[in-house]
């Protein structure tokens, strides 16, 4: 009889022991899975958002959230006639709400924002964007969540809008969002004259040192970033997905505990099966090596149940009306290996104790064993 084989026959004779701690590693990959893509997903969303057609983003220096930045509209008129930038959209960030929706993002953006021309109009008229009073445009899960149509009037907060138009947006952020108008959104959130960020697109992404410096030297209490650096450096994207990964982690300290937990209950109900072993000639090595390899093949039957149900929750999540797009998983080969590492690490550290617990059985007095 081979190892391996000696190893699956031992899973099989105790099959609800080896199901309740393969389990215990597929609640962990599934809950760090789902955490992890949703969070990501969200972050990923967030910057499409900003880095829409753009290179730099100009926002105010030391501010927590870019919803609390203030970028005059005299420093976006400067910016746009530097002869380095191409174009220089503003938006205004903001959240507000509707009778069955407490919390909708809103965008705050000019005319010539390229998310317009990029977005399917499957209701309204583009050009007419902007020229019509009290007039807001949803994105189409907005408008499919309201049950709006063009032309009817809805309340936001405390006002009454029309629906001028209803976009179709790949990004489920603006796709669940209220877009206004930027003139209309700062008289609606009380910041006249003012917006969150400014997207800046070069004529020459070599000039983006000069074009920092510029803004820096101009206004002091500004900040340009190139996209990229934005995303590495914002302290929100840097505790979501710090949040997330620790989440996860504890998600799979539980599924370890129940791996050591089955490990140890296997190894001391097998007391005496394990002295007829090593009277009949393994080692202690290998006596430890049968109960890793026990628990390697139920992490690797864990990891893969825990995927097949992560990748579950994540569709049906994805597609319930109520979160209006806003769940949009990432799956990314670096997050499902290190998903996999976790759990291979997790099941190795919870079958130690029991794998050296067993390689201290001392034959002659484990066969009296009752």
């Amino acid at each position: 009889m081979s190892f391996l084989r000696l190893i699956f026959i031992n899973l099989t004779r105790h099959r609800i022991r080896a199901i309740i701690g393969s389990a215990g590693i597929a609640f962990g990959v599934a809950a760090m899975l789902t955490v992890l893509s949703i969070v990501l997903g969200a972050i990923n969303m967030f910057e499409r958002i900003l880095s829409n057609d753009s290179h730099y983003l100009v926002f105010e220096r030391n501010v927590s959230d870019l919803f609390f930045s203030s970028v005059p509209e005299e420093a976006v008129e400067e910016i746009r006639k530097l002869e380095m930038v191409e174009a220089a959209n503003p938006i205004l960030f903001g959240l507000v709400s509707t009778e069955d929706t407490p919390v909708i993002t809103c965008f705050g953006i000019t005319n010539d924002d390229p998310r317009l021309d990029d977005a399917e109009w499957i209701a309204g008229d583009r050009a007419l964007f902007g020229t019509e009073p009290q007039t807001i445009y949803l994105g189409s899960r907005a408008a499919e969540f309201a049950e709006v149509e063009l032309g009817e009037e809805v309340p936001v907060g405390n006002d009454v809008f029309i629906i001028g138009g209803i976009l179709k947006l790949e990004n489920g952020f603006e796709n669940g969002g209220v877009f206004m108008p930027l003139k209309l959104a700062q008289e609606f959130f009380s910041k006249e004259g003012y917006s969150s960020i400014v997207a800046v697109k070069l004529t020459d992404t070599e000039l983006g040192e000069a074009f920092k410096k510029r803004v820096e030297a101009d206004y002091p209490d500004l900040i340009a970033l190139e996209n990229e650096e934005f995303s590495q450096s914002y302290s929100q994207f840097k505790i979501l997905s710090a949040t997330a990964w620790s989440v996860g982690v504890c998600a799979f300290l539980l599924g370890g505990m129940g791996v050591a937990n089955t490990m140890l209950m296997s190894v001391f109900s097998r007391i005496r099966e394990i002295a007829v072993l090593r009277v009949c000639g393994f080692s202690k090595r290998q006596v430890g090596t049968m109960i890793l390899g026990e628990s390697f093949i139920l992490a690797i039957f864990g990891t893969l149940a825990g995927f097949v149900f992560g990748f579950i929750a994540l569709r049906l999540m994805s597609g319930i009306p109520q979160l209006n797009g806003y769940i949009q998983p990432v799956f990314d080969a670096a997050i499902l290996a290190g998903v996999a590492l976790v759990a291979f690490f997790t099941s190795a550290v919870g079958s130690f104790y029991p794998a050296w617990r067993a390689t201290r059985i001392q034959p002659a007095e484990a066969l009296r064993y009752e």
